[in-house]
């Protein structure tokens, strides 16, 4: 049985946080096209929605067992948003990284400081802004899958979360979904160039120095 060859660099985790409507889904979907990009699929104690399935975009689970997971440490970050619960299964995510492959975290402001603060070496934050808050309240209306009373406490709570843009080491204005695209993507490539990240340099530059 062959050995697996050792990846050439370690994963990295990427955070993609905005208020709901901005766009960060979106970005993060076109993203995924990338083959070395992984989605982290979070539990979550809310309902599906229709368009949503089990396993794809969310693991619907009860309270119970999402207090169970978190309790037993089985969860890298976890927040209460909206009313519901959401969490990332440590597991899947920690093998990744140790395989060469990064991970998208499609999360909240409060998932990313925990994130931040579980694994700070690994992570790339940011953070997607809607270019006017009347934008953004078109953008939940077009959407069509959550009811007027959601809808108002989404922009509610929209500018609270918008105050913690400071605390992402990138932040994108979603004017355009390309341009804002093209960013993203223009900031995955370039940490994944990061020294520290690459685990084939050592053995590289040794070979160069000991060429005679």
């Amino acid at each position: 049985m062959s050995v697996p060859a050792k990846p050439q660099r370690r994963g990295l985790m990427l955070v993609l946080s905005s208020p709901s409507g901005a766009g960060k889904s979106t970005i993060a979907r076109h993203l995924m096209e990338d083959k070395d990009i992984v989605l982290s699929v979070s539990v979550t104690t809310r309902g599906r929605r229709p368009s949503e399935i089990d396993g794809v975009h969310y693991h619907f689970i009860d309270k119970k067992k999402f207090e169970r997971m978190r309790d037993q440490g089985d969860l890298l970050e976890w927040a209460e948003v909206h009313g519901n619960c959401y969490g990332t299964p440590r597991e899947p995510v920690e093998l990744a990284l140790s395989g060469g492959k990064d991970v998208l975290f499609d999360i909240d402001w409060q998932g990313a400081d925990q994130v931040a603060s579980a694994m700070p070496e690994d992570l790339v934050r940011i953070f997607v802004l809607p270019p006017t808050m009347r934008e953004l309240a078109a953008r939940l209306e077009r959407r069509a899958e959550d009811t007027a009373e959601v809808i108002a406490k989404r922009l509610a709570n929209a500018r609270a979360e918008i105050e913690h843009w400071r605390d992402y080491d990138y932040v994108i204005i979603n004017k355009d979904l390309q341009t804002s695209l093209e960013k993203a993507r223009a900031i995955l490539y370039a940490e994944r160039m990061r020294r520290a990240r690459d685990t084939y340099l050592e053995s590289f530059v040794a070979g160069l120095l000991a060429e005679t």
